[in-house]
């Protein structure tokens, strides 16, 4: 028998994820919380990646890591650097809902298919439609670039348009209380 390094990178990773969900729980500075969000963050994507997924591994570092990463540390601006305290008995709420969805996911690993395996339902099914048929209908090398800006245009459009107004949502939202602090100290 094989032995598989991916499904141990895996294994390796959601612990790491673990044990960052954890301290970020655990934590009352508010600053170290963000940070490790980011932490967070990147090792999602880094998983991703091992999961061959790249192209969400890229959105999650560039949104969960570096716009949420920074759109939090506003936040933090406003509002105390310290959490309060909270009630014992929301912390073991926490942890078991915590456990059963990583035990969940520790259980679902091993039956992921092995990396690159050609029977594997990312590679049986409409993927192998993409990957023959793309060269033929459109003059892009890349598949997944094809997929994304050719076939699911429309759908990458729409993504784009709400992550647009959700930023600047949020920075309508902080503009107009700066607004309404000034007035007020006048």
């Amino acid at each position: 028998m094989e032995f598989d390094w991916t499904q141990l990178l895996d294994y390796a990773l959601m612990a790491m994820l673990l044990a960052v969900g954890i301290a970020i729980v655990r934590l009352r500075n508010l600053f170290a919380a963000v940070m490790l969000m980011g932490v967070y963050s990147l090792l999602s994507a880094a998983w991703f990646v091992s999961l061959d997924a790249v192209d969400v591994a890229f959105t999650e570092a560039a949104v969960g890591a570096g716009i949420s990463t920074v759109l939090m540390l506003a936040a933090m601006l406003l509002t105390a650097r310290e959490a309060e305290p909270v009630k014992a008995a929301r912390h073991w709420a926490a942890l078991v809902v915590v456990s059963v969805a990583g035990a969940a996911l520790f259980y679902a690993v091993g039956d992921m298919p092995v990396y690159g395996d050609p029977n594997s339902p990312a590679n049986s099914y409409v993927g192998m439609d993409y990957i023959t048929s793309t060269p033929n209908e459109i003059a892009v090398p890349n598949v997944v670039t094809a997929v994304l800006a050719s076939y699911r245009g429309f759908d990458t459009f729409g993504e784009t348009v709400v992550i647009f107004a959700a930023g600047l949502g949020v920075m309508l939202l902080l503009g107009l209380r700066g607004l309404k602090k000034k007035e007020e100290q006048k």
